[in-house]
């Protein structure tokens, strides 16, 4: 379970640069956040696992252990991998943005930013997928793969799948929305809840939900327009109440 503290989320800040260490914890705590900090990658690797945080605000370029390492095993344990990680750095490269989604960043903020602009990504990465409504079933089943809406899982073949709360939502959105072709934008607004953003982001979360779907997506990319989940082929979709 996700830190609270007070019932205030709880974010955990890695940042060596004293000055931007003191305008992220001054802003998160007026916007009614709980803090906790750390001044390296090592010590922030620590405190993740220990604490537990509602998401991390990670610096990209740290002593110690690079704020890539540090996501990258955040994401690779179990107890850590659904915390959303925002990444902050001050490559504004696309390359570079894309880099750190690619490692399983949720987010990625580009300093310098307004305390407006951080509020909204941090709200944005702690923001899950809303309750499923009724008409969304409990399970969805398409060949191998199965997906459980109520403890948001993914197997392939009884194999669990690990995906990042992002990517999870955007395979439901694909799962409930079939055969339908959707903009990056539309992605953008309707997954992630943003009016505006980076596009590459939706371009990295289909590409690594490609991946890990292997054979298993059915995922399409239309040119010029944007992408759609296939539901048609095999005929061997079904859903549970």
């Amino acid at each position: 379970m996700p830190a609270t503290a007070h019932g205030k989320d709880v974010i955990l800040i890695v940042e060596d640069e004293p000055d931007v260490l003191d305008f992220l914890r001054l802003h998160l705590r007026k916007e009614g956040f709980a803090v906790l900090e750390a001044e390296d990658g090592v010590a922030g690797l620590k405190a993740a696992r220990q604490e537990l945080p509602s998401a991390v605000v990670l610096d990209l370029m740290l002593p110690e252990m690079r704020g890539e390492d540090v996501c990258r095993q955040l994401k690779a344990r179990e107890s850590t991998a659904a915390i959303p990680v925002l990444m902050l750095t001050a490559k504004a490269r696309p390359e570079d943005r894309v880099a750190g989604l690619e490692i399983g960043a949720d987010d990625y903020l580009t300093k310098p930013f307004s305390p407006r602009e951080l509020a909204l990504r941090v709200r944005s990465v702690l923001r899950r997928a809303p309750a499923a409504p009724s008409t969304v079933p409990l399970e969805i089943t398409v060949g191998q793969l199965t997906v459980s809406t109520a403890s948001r899982s993914v197997t392939i073949a009884d194999e669990p799948i690990g995906l990042t709360n992002r990517e999870f939502d955007l395979l439901l959105f694909f799962l409930t929305h079939t055969d339908t072709v959707f903009s990056r934008e539309e992605l953008l607004k309707r997954v992630w809840n943003w009016d505006f953003g980076d596009l590459s982001t939706v371009t990295v979360h289909v590409k690594r939900l490609r991946s890990k779907l292997g054979d298993h997506h059915r995922v399409q990319t239309v040119w010029g327009r944007g992408y759609l989940w296939r539901g048609d082929a095999g005929g061997g979709d079904r859903a549970t109440e």
